[in-house]
């Protein structure tokens, strides 16, 4: 079975638009999980029905534990699943569940696939996750040269829209807990990269997404968990002087942000506060 994995945060009308571009067909085998990182949006709960699982947080969770919380309860269903990870704010222009099944049948060795993803007015927004470790660079590239080919192996795919092949996993695959909101699907791909597994991106697959529609506001915020956990990547992924070159770098910019953008630059400041003061308080 496939089961869509999404978490509110008071975003109840991007997920309806985004259940609203699945087949509606009643013979199809799939659910829908959202997290409901904000308690207090009752409206959510108008969007339960036969094939849509809400499961409350106590909290805001953040994304990646929002997601283990799902992970979780799909693995104790279903530990043979298919579980394709997608923001509130995407969605399908079309989608044939058929053909993902047959795709990850014929590629078993894929255990995370990322889909292309492109912007409302048709931008690729995202193609395939790159990382340099000997410069720290993290970054996205379009992958794709050919249009044919199925996939791409690549570094990491984004959080916004992947799917996790749970026959790859002798256990269930888990977000790590110390990155409340970004960079935690990079550090995913990485340590099960690490661990073996294939990570790659398709087109055979296409998801729109408008990018930052719920973070947009909350900008502080936003940058501050932006920065934590970029330098909570490059911490783990990178060397001792690629990091401190990449720290240095961006307090540099953070205090001339500061002058023309000071919730920006703030924010960075704040990020780089809290790595510090958790790796010092661990």
């Amino acid at each position: 079975m496939i089961y869509f994995l999404t978490v509110n945060y008071y975003s109840t009308s991007l997920i309806a638009k985004l259940i609203g571009s699945l087949p509606n067909h009643k013979n199809l085998d799939f659910k829908i999980v959202i997290i409901n990182n904000s308690p207090d949006d009752d409206l959510i709960n108008n969007l339960k029905n036969d094939y849509v699982v809400i499961l409350n947080a106590v909290n805001n969770l953040g994304f990646g534990n929002a997601c283990n919380l799902g992970l979780k309860f799909i693995y104790n269903e279903d530990s043979q699943a298919v579980v394709w990870i997608i923001n509130p704010d995407a969605y399908f222009q079309e989608i044939n569940l058929e053909k993902v099944k047959l795709f990850l049948e014929s590629h078993p060795e894929i255990s995370i696939l990322g889909t292309v993803i492109h912007t409302p007015a048709g931008k690729v927004w995202f193609s395939g996750g790159y990382f340099n470790s000997k410069t720290g660079e993290i970054s996205s590239q379009n992958l794709f040269s050919e249009r044919n080919i199925d996939f791409v192996k690549c570094d990491w795919v984004t959080g916004c829209s992947f799917i996790i092949n749970f026959c790859s996993f002798s256990e269930c695959p888990l977000f790590d807990p110390a990155y409340f909101l970004y960079y935690e699907d990079f550090d995913f791909c990485q340590r099960y990269a690490h661990q073996g597994h294939l990570i790659a991106v398709t087109q055979q697959f296409r998801v729109i997404h408008q990018p930052s529609s719920i973070t947009n506001k909350y900008v502080f915020r936003k940058i501050t968990n932006s920065t934590y956990g970029y330098l909570l990547s490059l911490d783990r992924y990178t060397n001792k002087l690629v990091f401190s070159l990449r720290l240095t770098r961006l307090i540099f910019y953070a205090l001339i942000l500061m002058l023309i953008k000071p919730q920006i630059g703030l924010g960075k400041i704040y990020g780089v506060f809290i790595y510090w003061y958790k790796e010092n308080t661990s």
